[in-house]
């Protein structure tokens, strides 16, 4: 009997349903121990909570299938929903020409982020980290760092439900459904998938490389505009906080979905909803569990670790059927 297999047996179990049970093991664990945790209601704010991040996730998915990172997501979004608050406070601009001009303005820093990688070849990572403190300067600035207050008419949409259901919570199954569709069914999303595997590979191929990059960053700049003006409905107000760490949390929602942060792997419906609901299953867990408001981070930090572990063995696994196919 090899010694070796149970652990092999073990690993493959991990890396393949690790999260989902550990998800499940969570969820029962607060309805267990809290009273509140299972109930329709509080399920229906959880839906709530995360739609904004559920937008933004989706969006940072298909970039990070490219082989790519964007970590200007979060100031895209601050940038995004100042300049449309400021446009209906100070020259009194229909909501939806407010809503437009946030997309709008999303997409043109998104081709912004795009061409500084395209076209100067400088390293994504860099590139956004670059204009994450650029944009949110920006957006400071406009605001004054200060408090920009929704009209009393457009605050009451962030509350607006259908049936049972918060309009936002509709909104990003919208979003996070259509993009799974161009992911899986569409030329621009296989197209994604092998500039993820191998650029050189996709351009040998005939793949317009770089016009794919450059799209799927100006996607991702109206997408995470659109993730602004949700939590801005949310809030009611445009706030010098907004956005900030949601770079973060969007590349953590990736991660833990099983989207590999190499490119070129990754179901993104399945992914971004199971990292989203992963971390707001803990964070409301523990806030009905009445634990330290500051244990969310160890644990969210501590889910990112095991989730990078799992990919770990997830391309090792990859790596030896390869040598094997090479062998043979």
């Amino acid at each position: 009997m090899n010694p070796a297999k149970p652990p092999l047996i073990v690993s493959a179990v991990l890396s393949r349903y690790g999260f989902p049970i550990v998800l499940a093991s969570v969820f029962v664990f607060f309805s267990v121990a809290t009273r509140s945790f299972l109930t329709l209601a509080n399920l229906d704010d959880m839906a709530h909570d995360m739609s904004p991040l559920i937008v933004i996730s989706a969006a940072e998915a298909l970039v990070v299938m490219s082989g790519k990172l964007d970590i200007s997501v979060g100031s895209v979004a601050f940038l995004s929903a100042s300049l449309a608050s400021l446009a209906m406070r100070d020259y009194g601009v229909d909501p939806i020409a407010a809503l437009l001009i946030a997309l709008a303005a999303g997409g043109l820093l998104g081709a912004v982020n795009g061409a500084i990688v395209v076209a100067l070849r400088v390293n994504a990572l860099i590139a956004t980290l670059g204009t994450m403190i650029m944009f949110r300067g920006v957006a400071l600035e406009l605001t004054d760092a200060g408090l920009v207050p929704l009209p009393e008419k457009v605050r009451l949409l962030g509350n607006l439900s259908i049936g049972p259901l918060f309009v936002d919570i509709v909104v990003a199954a919208v979003v996070l459904i259509t993009l799974d569709v161009v992911h899986r069914r569409t030329r621009f999303g296989r197209q994604i998938m092998a500039v993820g595997n191998s650029e050189a590979v996709a351009s040998d191929l005939g793949i317009p490389v770089r016009s794919v990059i450059f799209r799927n960053f100006v996607l991702c700049g109206a997408l995470a505009a659109l993730g602004g003006v949700l939590t801005t409905l949310q809030v009611g107000a445009v706030t010098a906080y907004l956005g900030s760490g949601l770079e973060f949390n969007a590349v953590a929602v990736v991660v833990v979905g099983g989207i590999s942060l190499f490119g070129g792997r990754g179901n993104l419906l399945y992914s971004v909803a199971l990292g989203a609901l992963t971390f707001e299953t803990i964070r409301t867990g523990l806030n009905y569990y009445g634990a330290n408001p500051y244990s969310y981070r160890l644990v969210g930090g501590a889910v990112i670790f095991i989730a990078m572990y799992a990919d770990a063995l997830k391309r090792g696994r990859l790596g030896q059927n390869r040598n094997v196919l090479m062998r043979g």
